[in-house]
């Protein structure tokens, strides 16, 4: 069979047209699908995470169930270690959540909250750990990283110019510096 679309003048003008149509038609679909797989990625973006808490657990209380989700986004999942206790499902991560109701209906504030939780589990459990002399380097370490970074690129541009300067030409010597006077003045002056 032979290939009608090798070589467009061997095709009668009609299905020149028609291939053309074609690729009009197929970049249309293109963009429809690519405009779906947005539209979907957007909807996927925009739905809320589902989050761990059964209704069994929360609070009647409206204020101290919204008091209870903020201190638990604050604790770590100890199961799940990348995670809230609000957002898991482990059972270690249910019991802590317990926890924190139960000590907010005990009347406990906020702060006396993670408290208890830090004394009970260990700093591990706080998502954001406190800026302690063995937390330095932990909150440190970003800054450090980026600095070492910067020195690395200052270092190596400052490389790159020497190298540079240094594959210039050589200076002029003075029987070559003499020449170029007398060809630029010959240039000068035609008549010389």
């Amino acid at each position: 069979m032979p290939n009608l679309l090798a070589t467009p003048r061997a095709l009668p003008p009609l299905a020149r047209q028609e291939r053309g149509q074609g690729w009009r038609r197929r970049g249309w679909a293109a963009a429809r699908r690519t405009a779906r797989a947005a539209g979907l990625l957007i909807m996927l973006l925009a739905v809320p995470p589902a989050l761990a808490v059964e209704p069994d657990e929360m609070l009647a209380d409206p204020a101290l169930e919204a008091r209870a989700r903020s201190i638990s986004q604050e604790l770590r999942c100890l199961v799940c270690q990348n995670q809230s206790i609000d957002d898991s499902n482990a059972a270690l991560a249910k019991d802590l959540r317990l926890i924190v109701r139960e000590r907010l209906r005990a009347g406990d504030s906020d702060g006396a909250v993670l408290a208890f939780v830090e004394a009970r589990y260990g700093e591990f459990v706080l998502l954001r750990p406190k800026l302690n002399a063995h937390t330095l380097l932990l909150w440190l370490a970003p800054l450090l990283l980026l600095a070492a970074t910067a020195a690395g690129v200052i270092r190596r541009t400052r490389a790159n110019w020497a190298t540079a300067a240094q594959a210039a030409a050589p200076p002029l010597s003075s029987a070559e510096q003499q020449r170029l006077a007398d060809l630029i003045k010959r240039e000068r002056d035609p008549s010389g």
